[in-house]
């Protein structure tokens, strides 16, 4: 994709983006948006994106990322309807300390969900391989923090890839074996839903915005139907569809990074007085059935 492609397709606003299971097909829908309905008239299954909240962050590009995180979660919880689960796509906090660690899992037990799933991002680990993530967020998973689940007759994966990392982000051979496992006996119309931290595409490789192994991964799922990759990370949104898998990279609640190639390297973006809080809003993506563009809309925070 060109420059001008990306620019194009890509947008600052968002801050809590959900996804609905319609008729065996994940579809993005943002907080306030009406959800997509199956022909049962209810959908199957719904649920929340949140990433890169990044407590204990202290800069001018966002002087108070507690309150903003904190909005964003009042805001999962005005939707109009209790979702499935929440997920928080990693960079939790900013330094992995345990007060920020305990701090964050306060606040997201404040979210309106009866499930709440976590990955952890680079930040989580700065300096000590993610064992104080794990101590707060790692119970039941596997190896460094990978799981999986199934819940309305979708598969969910979680996976690892700020472990490792060299310029890329990276997997490993322990977590593409889980995978080939995990899915083994699974039928190809399974609706498989894939989140982590750092892209599963090359977005930017010149950033490191893409995981090195992720092919390993990606050739597994190639036989389902409906594949959804979801990562943060890059703080803004974007949509990429590659065969029939389709990834969505979140926002963030803290703070916006600039467009690759906007300068030499992705630094906290501060905005003009004023302006942060439009950049913290969300996006609306409405899917209609019989359609295949989806309408979207950028609205700032209140």
């Amino acid at each position: 994709m060109s420059r001008r492609g990306f620019l194009h397709h890509s947008a600052w606003f968002g801050a809590a983006v959900g996804l609905a299971v319609a008729g065996g097909e994940v579809v993005s829908q943002v907080a306030g948006a009406p959800m997509a309905r199956a022909e049962s008239g209810r959908p199957e299954l719904r649920f929340v994106q949140l990433s890169d909240s990044h407590l204990g962050f202290q800069g001018p590009a966002n002087t108070d990322v507690v309150a903003s995180f904190a909005e964003s979660i009042a805001r999962v919880n005005s939707l109009g309807y209790t979702p499935d689960f929440v997920i928080h796509t990693g960079d939790l906090t900013h330094l992995s300390t345990p007060d920020q660690f305990d701090q964050v899992k306060q606040m997201l037990l404040g979210l309106n969900t009866p499930h709440v799933f976590t990955v952890p991002g680079e930040h989580d680990s700065v300096d000590d391989g993610g064992q104080k993530y794990r101590a707060a967020f790692g119970q039941g998973t596997r190896g460094d923090g990978w799981y999986s689940f199934d819940i309305a007759g979708v598969h969910v994966i979680a996976l690892v890839n700020t472990l490792n990392l060299q310029s890329l982000g990276h997997l490993g051979t322990d977590q593409v074996d889980f995978v080939r496992k995990d899915v083994q006996g699974l039928h190809n119309d399974t609706p498989i839903v894939v989140f982590s931290h750092i892209p599963l595409f090359a977005m930017y490789p010149q950033w490191g915005w893409g995981t090195d192994d992720a092919a390993q991964v990606l050739s597994l799922l190639s036989r389902f139907d409906s594949v959804t990759c979801l990562n943060g990370h890059v703080h803004q949104l974007f949509s990429k569809t590659e065969d029939k898998v389709v990834f969505h990279s979140a926002t963030t609640t803290a703070y916006p990074l600039p467009h690759p190639g906007d300068g030499p390297a992705p630094k906290p973006v501060t905005l003009p007085p004023g302006q942060l809080h439009a950049a913290l809003g969300v996006r609306e993506v409405t899917y209609r059935k019989g359609q295949q563009a989806l309408a979207v809309t950028d609205t700032p925070l209140p």
